[in-house]
């Protein structure tokens, strides 16, 4: 007998409340483990990309732009959503030569992950890109960003001090370095 924590919950009813090109908004009408009835609110984005560009074994590049919601301008990882059709490898491209202008020769899968466990409906890939060539893309029209090379050592200490704060960038470098301390230790 499954334990109720682990029980599904069942979906009744859904009602579509809000969409637009980036996301939907519904409300589930579901039943619990113990047979009651709640309402349930789910964002939905679908899947998301992320890559964190070395330029060479020591150097990262990252991105300035200002984000609406945080109400500020932040350092972060080219990030996007994958299109419909889309495989993650190429959005994880398209996203790169958009935002930094680059492609990666090899792209290195390192995490995938759900952004939110509770009410957002959005998987994150992400992945290291090495061998960058120049490979400009048109940015997407609502975006207004600046590109900086940074050590990656600066990168690290940017996301151990608070100032990067973006989870899909925390982790790509985080995991990067977790793979620089396992390689160094053989």
């Amino acid at each position: 007998m499954r334990r109720r924590e682990e029980t599904p919950w069942r979906t009744l009813s859904t009602k579509p409340i809000y969409r637009n090109r980036w996301l939907a908004l519904r409300e589930d009408s579901v039943e619990l483990p113990d047979g009651r009835t709640t309402i349930y609110g789910v964002v939905s984005c679908g899947d998301c990309v992320g890559v964190l560009p070395f330029v060479d074994r020591s150097t990262v590049l990252l991105i300035r732009q200002y984000r609406y919601v945080a109400g500020r301008a932040t350092w972060e990882m080219p990030t996007g959503g994958v299109h419909q059709g889309e495989t993650v490898e190429a959005a994880a491209q398209r996203e790169l030569g958009e935002e930094a202008g680059y492609r990666a020769g090899r792209l290195t899968h390192v995490s995938t992950y759900h952004t939110s466990k509770s009410v957002m409906e959005e998987t994150a890939h992400l992945f290291l890109g090495e061998a960058l060539v120049p490979a400009p893309i048109r940015p997407d029209e609502t975006e207004f960003i600046a590109i900086r090379l940074f050590s990656f050592a600066a990168a690290l200490e940017m996301v151990l001090s608070g100032e990067i704060v973006d989870s899909m960038t925390i982790i790509a470098i985080l995991r990067a370095a977790r793979t620089q301390t396992d390689a160094e230790g053989r």
